[in-house]
């Protein structure tokens, strides 16, 4: 049998193909339109945020095992800082591109004192973005406040304190509060100039103590509350002896407002018997937090001294 003279079929061409160098074929461009909606993923979910899911699970745990002590509050909060060296007290480096929540037993301390610059960029961006969002539907709301802390010796534990809490312009007794500290996660942010930390404590009502204070802490702070969030912006004016000079630092911290409705979720978060709204109400608490947490971080200056 003879061969065909005829010549062999073309390839059909690829819609919106590429050429191996990369450049669209016959100097046409790319439709960037053409690209139809994708799935979340081939299971048509989108798979869990492992970075949130840890800090919510950490959190979870210090609540559910924390000690029953009658009245007390659970206190959730993340500040902004550097992780350090514990030897050298260089700031931490690490082989990984972006934020990573460190193992707990780590050879490190946090630092959360920061430059007066710093503190300064911080007022005028949150000055800022209440000043934008006074006509939004969950603006920022905010206080200035002027705290004196004073410690007195926990009987029975010399590693805790009783804190007396002021207001500085009347003296009225704001609280009196025993401080547990139950547990903390660092987060290392090596793209950014600070990192952050998670810290759960418990605060126990107690009666004012009797006896001398320690030492005492001046607080100046800005508070700023939107939604389910505090932010609070710290000048803190310490002494430790009365002879000793004041040092001052600066903090900037945001908390949980409600200790109450932490617990509520907490105690739904996965019961078989809540609805699915009750159910994940502890995770999206969380998952707010951190990002308000992270958009804080990011926003601060290069140099954090």
């Amino acid at each position: 049998m003879s061969r065909t003279s005829s010549p062999p079929p073309t390839k059909r061409a690829r819609h919106d193909s590429v050429s191996q160098s990369g450049q669209p074929p016959n100097g046409g461009a790319i439709k960037i339109d053409a690209l139809p909606p994708l799935s979340l993923s081939i299971l048509g979910v989108e798979p869990l945020d492992e970075f949130i899911k840890e800090i919510a699970d950490f959190v979870h745990h210090m609540i559910m095992t924390r000690p029953d002590m009658a009245g007390s509050k659970v206190e959730v909060e993340a500040k902004i800082g550097v992780v350090r060296e514990r030897t050298t007290g260089q700031r931490l480096a690490l082989p990984v591109l972006v934020e990573t929540i460190l193992v707990p037993d780590l050879d490190i301390r946090f630092e959360s004192n920061m430059a007066a610059s710093q503190h300064k960029h911080f007022n005028v961006l949150l000055n800022e973005l209440r000043s934008s969002q006074m006509h939004s539907a969950t603006p920022l709301s905010y206080q200035h406040l002027y705290l004196v802390d004073s410690f007195y010796p926990c009987e029975g534990n010399d590693r805790e304190k009783v804190r007396v809490t002021r207001d500085e312009t009347n003296g009225k007794v704001m609280e009196c509060m025993r401080k547990i500290r139950l547990g903390d996660l660092n987060v290392y942010s090596p793209k950014r100039s600070a990192d952050w930390r998670v810290s759960v404590n418990l605060e126990v009502p107690v009666s004012h103590p009797i006896g001398s204070a320690s030492h005492t802490r001046r607080k100046d702070r800005m508070s700023y509350a939107h939604e389910e969030f505090v932010i609070d912006l710290t000048q803190v004016s310490s002494t430790t002896t009365p002879n000793a000079p004041v040092q001052v630092s600066h903090e900037l911290e945001i908390e949980i407002a409600r200790s109450d409705l932490l617990l509520a979720t907490a105690l739904k978060r996965g019961a078989p018997n809540a609805s699915e709204y009750e159910r994940s109400a502890f995770d999206e608490l969380i998952r707010a937090f951190v990002n308000n947490a992270r958009i804080l971080v990011r926003n601060a200056l290069d140099t954090w001294h």
